[in-house]
């Protein structure tokens, strides 16, 4: 049986730390700009670069929500940002736009790619659809219930990690 991930959402990088002192074997994060973690604080690129050494020093996983939904002027300095974060050992990106994908396609290929709860996965088809692009991880929506969560886990793609919140929609514990 696999080993249960315990991930914990770092608002910033005293948050990132603490998370993984107390147990925690990933944590997921927002850069200053393209995350939907908007009031979390987030990370400048050197605190970025700190929390996933400290992350990776400790045995744990550091993974990156890039989740916004781009609108055209968004293109291109998203595109600069992934150019400058991509020699950061982060371990994957938790994206929700299949345009992102393209771009981390482009810039940043051999990073594995998490899909964020924001995608709204609710159905196998839709896992999927996502898994056949390349997308590791699926985060399920935050409605689903376990029968539900099952179904897809039976009739979804079998190398397909699975995700779900356990406390709702809140990013809490």
């Amino acid at each position: 049986m696999k080993k249960i991930e315990l991930l914990a959402p770092a608002g910033d990088l005293e948050k990132l730390k603490i998370a993984i002192n107390y147990g925690a074997s990933a944590v997921y994060f927002g850069g200053e700009d393209f995350s939907l973690r908007a009031g979390a604080g987030n990370m400048t690129l050197e605190e970025i670069q700190e929390g996933v050494l400290y992350a990776h020093e400790r045995q744990a996983k550091a993974y990156l929500a890039l989740n916004i939904f781009p609108h055209n002027e968004d293109i291109k300095p998203i595109k600069s940002y992934l150019a400058s974060i991509k020699d950061i050992p982060i371990d994957a990106y938790i994206i929700s736009d299949p345009g992102v994908l393209e771009l981390i396609r482009q810039i940043d290929p051999d990073r594995e790619i998490h899909l964020s709860t924001q995608a709204n996965a609710t159905n196998y088809m839709t896992t999927n659809f996502w898994f056949k692009q390349g997308v590791k991880r699926i985060v399920l929506a935050r409605e689903l219930n376990l029968s539900e969560i099952r179904e897809i886990k039976n009739q979804g793609p079998p190398e397909a990690d699975l995700e779900a919140f356990i406390h709702g929609a809140m990013c809490i514990s």
